[in-house]
């Protein structure tokens, strides 16, 4: 059975067929109100942006599914976790202070920002999935005790996964530090070219996997368990992982994660896919690079599988930008995230999501 999946695309000609009403009318014929009870504490799921980035979506359209979420008597937050990265939302109060600064305040949306793990990345919750790579998964606390959880997605290219949509928020956004470790399982390396050898970074090794040699520091990746404390101590952000390798065992943590950050929520979750301004990278990247294709619409669901399928289609029909980042692959129908990050099979994630149960790739493209 196809999972319907609706569709609004960006014309108007009227103020009912404005953006921001399309985002309520998408909001209705997706059946969300039957997701949120009366009080239910109603997580939205998004990405601020990084500092510099400005691809994320608009609090002005967030504001209307907060709107939407008051209507069913729902109190909702905005949410979502800390980088592992060192930026500026590797913290609570940098994090919120980034998406204050990027127009997520309260005057704006009328919903509080809370940091699902908390100031710094602890609070966390083990959820038992007992699938291939995990038996269980680090949730942000926060996301866990939600009772509802609207997933706000700004459809997009990315490096390792080949997208981000509403399957990666769920994994990545939803996962603490320790969490998204756990999906890369990398072993991080020195840019001796940036290295100053302050020996910071051997001082909080827990594993005494780093040294000093030649003013330079050395990591020994045997011995190195991957908690990129190193990261996270070096001032000079000389310490790198290599995010190109084991894409196909990434793509699967990836996403048995994004079923933890939704297990013990079934028939209280929805999701909403932007297809505008589709950069060819993550909003964690410090600027935003020029789309690779025209923007699209918005997408609603209660699959996960299904919106990001319909959105992978959408993306892949248009007529891609020759003067952007997209190298090849320009043509309607040609894969646009292979266009731009050619070692990347972003559809790996749908197939491996739809067989271990999270939904069906098979969709039913409903336009308003």
């Amino acid at each position: 059975m196809k999972s319907p999946v609706y569709f609004a695309n960006l014309r108007a000609h009227s103020d009912q067929e404005c953006t921001t009403a399309k985002v309520q009318q998408l909001f209705d014929r997706a059946g969300f109100s039957e997701l949120i009870k009366p009080r239910d504490k109603t997580a939205l799921k998004l990405h601020f942006g990084e500092v510099g980035n400005d691809g994320f979506i608009s609090p002005v359209y967030v504001r209307q599914v907060v709107e939407k979420v008051k209507e069913c008597r729902g109190l909702p937050f905005l949410t979502d976790t800390n980088t592992l990265y060192r930026g500026s939302r590797s913290n609570a109060v940098e994090h919120i202070t980034t998406a204050i600064l990027h127009g997520f305040d309260f005057a704006v949306v009328g919903a509080p920002v809370i940091i699902a793990d908390g100031i710094f990345g602890k609070h966390v919750v083990k959820v038992p999935i007992g699938k291939k790579h995990f038996s269980e998964v680090s949730i942000a606390g926060d996301i866990v005790s939600a009772d509802s959880m609207l997933v706000l997605s700004h459809f997009k290219g990315h490096i390792v996964s080949g997208f981000g949509g509403a399957i990666k928020n769920l994994a990545m956004g939803c996962a603490p530090p320790e969490g998204k470790r756990a999906q890369h399982n990398a072993r991080p390396f020195t840019l001796s070219e940036k290295c100053t050898g302050c020996a910071a970074c051997m001082k909080v090794c827990p594993s005494s996997a780093i040294s000093i040699v030649a003013k330079k520091s050395v990591i020994n990746r045997e011995n190195c368990i991957g908690c990129f404390e190193c990261m996270h101590a070096c001032p000079e952000h000389a310490i790198d992982i290599d995010w190109e390798t084991e894409i196909p065992l990434f793509m699967e943590r990836m996403v048995e994660y994004a079923y933890g950050a939704v297990a013990g929520k079934e028939g209280r979750v929805g999701y909403m896919n932007f297809l505008i301004r589709i950069t060819p990278d993550c909003d964690c990247f410090p600027f935003s690079d020029a789309p690779i294709v025209p923007d699209i619409g918005i997408l609603a669901s209660r699959d996960p599988v299904a919106i990001d399928a319909a959105s992978f289609d959408l993306v892949n029909l248009q007529q891609g930008y020759r003067e952007s980042l997209l190298a090849t692959h320009h043509r309607a129908g040609e894969d646009k995230f292979t266009g731009v990050h050619a070692n990347t099979v972003g559809f790996r994630q749908i197939r491996y999501a739809e067989e271990i149960g999270m939904g069906s790739s098979a969709y039913e493209l409903i336009r308003l």
